[in-house]
């Protein structure tokens, strides 16, 4: 686990190129007249998730696209008011400001008296851990989380007392030194919690599927670009391919391998959305699809629109 604190920033360039350093570019002004930063910066890297103490000590503005990672912040102290898709956002202590990766948002308001806790996540990596927590896809994450968590009961409360817990190791930068894999499980479980607070019906439906038909669909998410046969699946679930085919009808209402193609469109979704000059030719190739028009047929049925668009 590696923890990080800046030095104190000599003028508002500095404090906000630290900030960019550890979170994202951002366009950044002050509200109400000027004075020297007091920037407050802290953070914890998980991998994929990276938690932090994030305060200016003047009230400024910021506007942000989010590339590529999800961001929720927790004011600790203070207020931070922002634009939500249907309307202005304020949230206090007990509550939390959800942003959506690669979307244009602006915090029009963060108060000198505001220190937020900041949890960031890779935007291919949380999608695919919505996959397994959620069973949904990435539609679901990004449609489906609000755009303010209430943190005050519940399994909203709960998740903010796991990332205050995590941040109270953000003065202690030897803490698990670099245990890779308790750096994986922490932040799977800040994933899951806030999956979980943010999107309390999505997980909703039929009951798990047996035990056999787990067993393939975390494999298919595993290594999903592999040239899987329906025998290789089967054998995966120790039955014969008509009972697997007969098993995912019953308990997922599609075939493996319609499955197997649902994961791979997200897939190549989210890297097409993140990466500007990532070919449609290159997306099908990396995920596993026999051709690109093949691929490209796939992707408009599952989104509407061509693989091209994707990123516009």
């Amino acid at each position: 686990m590696r923890a990080r604190r800046s030095a104190a920033p000599r003028d508002w360039d500095q404090a906000s190129r630290e900030v960019a350093k550890a979170y994202f570019p951002h366009e950044l002004r002050l509200v109400g007249g000027g004075r020297d930063p007091r920037l407050t910066l802290r953070t914890l890297d998980l991998g994929p998730v990276l938690v932090g103490h994030v305060g200016w000590g003047a009230d400024v503005r910021i506007a942000c696209d989010y590339p590529g990672a999800y961001e929720i912040n927790l004011p600790l102290t203070g207020h931070l008011e922002s634009r939500g898709r249907y309307g202005p956002v304020t949230s206090v202590p007990g509550q939390a400001t959800v942003f959506r990766a690669d979307t244009p948002s602006l915090i029009s308001h963060w108060d000198a008296t505001c220190t937020v806790l900041g949890v960031k996540f890779d935007s291919g990596w949380f999608e695919r851990e919505a996959e397994r927590v959620l069973g949904g896809d990435r539609v679901t994450v990004r449609g489906g989380l609000p755009d303010q968590l209430d943190l005050g009961d519940g399994r909203g409360r709960a998740w903010r007392q796991l990332v205050g817990s995590l941040a109270t190791h953000l003065h202690d930068p030897e803490l698990f030194g670099e245990c890779d894999l308790v750096r994986a499980q922490l932040a799977g479980a800040v994933a899951a919690g806030l999956l979980l607070a943010g999107c309390p019906d999505a997980g909703a439906g039929p009951l798990p599927a047996p035990r056999a038909i787990r067993r393939v669909v975390d494999q298919l998410h595993d290594d999903p670009a592999r040239p899987w046969t329906a025998g290789e699946m089967a054998a995966v679930a120790g039955t014969s391919v008509r009972r697997l085919q007969e098993g995912f009808r019953q308990w997922l209402d599609r075939t493996p391998t319609e499955y197997l193609i649902g994961v791979r469109l997200q897939r190549a979704d989210a890297d097409l959305r993140a990466d500007p000059s990532l070919t449609v030719s290159d997306a099908a190739a990396r995920w596993g699809f026999s051709s690109a028009s093949r691929f490209a047929a796939a992707y408009r049925r599952r989104y509407g629109v061509a693989p091209s668009q994707a990123r516009r």
